[in-house]
């Protein structure tokens, strides 16, 4: 099958000022969140970004999503250099992030009507893609509910639903299942294996073992920016579990 994503030699650096160099303990006055990470990634396929609280998962998925521009190298997008093309592309393109806020006063109905004029949706299509989403996250009950009255697990439901308004081919969620219970969790991991199905590609980061366990085809473990690991999740689980295996990766970094 084709590869919808490549990504080639990504970096990014941030410049650090005075005050982050002494917190840090550093005279470099650059971090280097993501060092030269390469992967591909296949149409109807999940493709997991496994590390801790700072290796750089989330800044890989902001420049995949034009939120962030590297420091240096490729993402291509359908053989399209994302930089080059980032109008075109960005249709293409669903993102979920923790940080999506949801403007509290409107409703979800009315909310995902004004992201669905965004993507210039016509009226038809808009209305199936609710129909289809509200009812596959059951938000239809909670449509007319002020956001800032539903709770978190529905929160991020509509966020979701929002961040696939589009239908788009390309799908990358950060942290997905973050901050949910465990009926939501579920929800959200059986429509993700419902897209993949669709032939969607998908690329979602998180810290979670279970989760990459469930839904991943491959995987790179990720720490302190640089691909430590990368391959079929039933490779690299063969005589390990992957707890194991990222921790053995985890305890080879530490003191560098």
């Amino acid at each position: 099958m084709e590869n919808i994503l490549e990504v080639k030699n990504l970096t990014k650096k941030f410049k650090l000022n005075k005050k982050q160099m002494a917190e840090r303990k550093t005279s470099n006055n650059y971090l280097t969140a993501v060092d030269d990470l390469s992967f591909e990634l296949k149409k109807g396929e999940i493709y997991g970004l496994l590390g801790p609280n700072g290796a750089g998962k989330t800044t890989t998925l902001r420049m995949l999503a034009t939120i962030l521009t590297p420091t240096s190298g490729t993402i291509k997008v359908d053989g399209l250099e994302l930089e080059k093309n980032a109008s075109e592309l960005r249709k293409k393109i669903g993102f979920l992030t923790s940080e999506l806020k949801l403007d509290e006063f409107f409703t979800p109905s009315y909310t995902f009507d004004f992201f669905a004029s965004l993507y210039s949706l016509d009226e038809e299509t808009k209305n199936k893609r609710k129909e289809e989403l509200f009812k596959s996250f059951e938000i239809n009950e909670f449509k007319d509910t002020k956001i800032s009255n539903l709770s978190t697990g529905m929160k991020q439901k509509v966020s979701l639903a929002i961040s696939l308004v589009h239908d788009p081919e390309l799908i990358i969620f950060d942290e997905p299942t973050n901050g949910l219970d465990i009926i939501t969790s579920k929800v959200v991991e059986d429509y993700l294996l419902n897209l993949r199905k669709q032939g969607k590609a998908i690329i979602i980061s998180t810290h979670i073992f279970s989760l990459v366990e469930k839904l991943c085809d491959r995987v790179s473990i990720i720490i302190k920016g640089k691909k430590m690991l990368e391959g079929d999740l039933k490779e690299i689980t063969k005589e390990k579990c992957l707890e194991d295996v990222f921790f053995d990766l985890y305890d080879e970094t530490q003191g560098e």
